[in-house]
């Protein structure tokens, strides 16, 4: 999985892979050429008593020393654009597959984990391709590179290599397999605390409302605790791997002084070599040091490409076609044939058998008790599910075989729980017309009985705060039913968008909404009687099957279930007069 992410997105970026790679080389190179240079100014220079010779030497290791820096610092400066242009990507590619979601997927995943997707697991690969880029490129060379110029020096002291190298990798490996599982646990643990966290606090008005604080602190601290005890576990192991190469490290150039001091006393080796084989064996070691804090951020690496992964080859249910059918020309139709749906491993489906047609300058509203299934049909309707039985309809078109872009742009849904996004009035109402003009948005919140509060704040460029926590539930409503206005699409979605408004306000609403969408289909979602007795058609629906169809005044008289509607939220007085309104 990490190696399908890595290659899928460095691969625009392999001109800047390339040139680290030969950046590091020539640090490498000057890092190794150092050693040889100060060997030979102690074996020839010291020994000797030439000035001259080691001024020279000295030149040129200062320069070698210069260039070493410049390539480093050069070498530093393209793997980090490649690595940041890496998890740019990556966060991209996973925003844009979140936003195609369905409601399904989304419910799948959950909200809490595909945010620590997005944000922390692509942090954990990128972190790796950084120190890929500015460490582990480095080891293999010097290590490879250290063991060459260590065998100049001196053939027969390269056993100490061949005892320490492996030991240190088969030391290493042993934390590593034992780090992965802790690691994989770890982003679980983050996943539960993010729920925890996002529940507690877009819930705090609930949560002090019924004096629950005591129970929320005992619910964080206990996924606080797990996870802090999941990330010591992880820690522990990693601590056990710096005090593990230091210690061969530190035994390996013991080995190499006691032996060595003994051929340089027996004049085997002169005390330069001596010193360039001890540099060159704590480089060797380092890298091999480097490779292994590298292998200690593969297995949490490796745990957020497989969450990645995850997310991006989940498709989304609801997919455009390869070759959309624009709908056909003329006024806006709807048109349910037949339509059912049922969630996946259910046993009773949501909605069965709904049959019904809205013409433009209709109004379709559809009336049932809790759990009918009234917003899976308005989910239905904006396609943001698609039907398991039957198909919806818009000019003639299945809306699956439209271009969703093309559908969207053409529906206008106020969503059962209205959200504002923080920034202003205006742009709040531009996320429904991006380009729409001062004069138009005061006309859609003239329409949505919005203007007068709007103008109290301070206009169209007054504050809105995240999620609109600024605004009551009522002008929350009639905010987010002006943003639908001010696009004037071809159908309007409200889906129970008036529950929070008075009925004064409810009826100056429905009676300027009637000119403003007199030319598209208009289908309310509703549990009050009075704010769609007027529609054209009423849609009942009972344990999501439809068992009413008609005007008011039709249904009243043959449909049992919206009569006792009707009753329970009117006197038998009110409900005389609503059958003859």
């Amino acid at each position: 999985m990490l190696l399908r992410l890595l290659r899928a997105y460095l691969r625009p970026y392999r001109k800047l892979l390339v040139a680290v790679v030969l950046l590091q080389a020539v640090t490498v190179g000057a890092a190794l050429w150092l050693p040889s240079l100060n060997a030979d100014i102690i074996d020839i220079g010291v020994r000797n008593g030439d000035t001259g010779y080691i001024w020279r030497h000295g030149a040129w290791m200062l320069a070698v020393s210069a260039v070493q820096i410049v390539f480093a610092i050069a070498a530093v400066y393209y793997g980090s654009k490649a690595s940041m242009a890496f998890g740019r990507d990556v966060r991209s590619a996973l925003f844009r597959q979140v936003t195609d979601f369905s409601a399904r997927e989304v419910a799948e995943f959950g909200a809490p984990s595909l945010i620590t997707r997005v944000t922390n697991d692509v942090q954990q690969v990128q972190t790796l391709v950084y120190m890929t880029c500015t460490l582990l490129i480095g080891a293999p060379l010097t290590a490879v590179g250290g063991l060459v110029m260590a065998m100049r020096e001196d053939v027969e002291l390269t056993w100490i290599l061949a005892v320490a190298i492996p030991i240190l990798v088969i030391s290493i490996g042993n934390i590593i397999f034992r780090m992965i599982p802790t690691f994989r646990l770890m982003q679980e643990r983050i996943d539960d605390m993010n729920q925890v966290l996002r529940e507690q606090i877009t819930g705090i008005r609930v949560v002090r409302a019924f004096v629950r604080e005591p129970y929320e602190t005992d619910r964080f601290r206990d996924g606080n605790d797990r996870l802090a005890a999941t990330a010591l576990r992880g820690g522990r192991l990693m601590g056990l791997m710096f005090p593990t190469v230091t210690l061969i490290v530190n035994v390996s150039s013991v080995a190499l002084l006691w032996f060595g001091a003994n051929k340089v006393s027996d004049l085997e080796m002169p005390p330069g070599s001596l010193i360039a084989f001890l540099t060159y064996l704590t480089q060797i070691l380092m890298a091999v040091m480097l490779a292994t804090y590298m292998a200690a951020l593969v297995p949490r690496a490796s745990v957020s490409s497989e969450r990645i992964n995850e997310v991006l080859s989940t498709p989304s249910s609801i997919r455009g076609t390869d070759h959309p059918v624009a709908p056909q020309p003329g006024p806006p139709a709807l048109q349910l044939d037949t339509v059912g749906f049922r969630y996946p491993g259910a046993e009773h489906s949501v909605l069965s058998g709904v049959d019904v047609r809205a013409e433009a300058g209709t109004t379709l509203a559809v009336i049932g008790s809790t759990g009918a299934g009234k917003t899976t049909l308005v989910n239905l309707l904006a396609r943001l599910i698609d039907p398991t039985d039957g198909a919806v309809r818009v000019n003639g078109v299945d809306l699956r075989e439209m271009d969703p872009a093309v559908l969207w742009d053409r529906i206008g849904l106020v969503p059962q729980r209205p959200y504002l996004f923080g920034g202003t009035v205006a742009s709040n109402l531009r996320f429904g017309k991006p380009d729409a003009t001062d004069d138009e948005m005061w006309a859609a919140l003239e329409v949505a009985q919005a203007k007068g509060f709007v103008e109290a704040m301070g206009g169209l460029e007054a504050t809105i705060a995240q999620g609109g926590a600024n605004l009551s539930g009522g002008q929350r409503q009639r905010m987010a039913i002006a943003r639908a206005l001010v696009r004037k699409p071809d159908v309007y979605l409200f889906d129970d968008s008036f529950s929070a408004l008075d009925m004064a306000t409810d009826a100056r609403l429905r009676a300027a909404l009637g000119p403003w969408a007199g030319d598209a289909v208009v289908v309310v979602v509703a549990q009050r009687v009075s704010s769609i007795r007027h529609a054209h058609r009423i849609l009942v629906l009972e344990d999501g099957e439809p068992v009413g169809l008609g005007p008011h005044d039709e249904l009243m008289v043959t449909c049992r279930t919206y009569q006792e509607i009707v009753n329970s939220q009117l006197t038998a007085e009110e409900s005389a007069g609503v059958v003859g309104s």
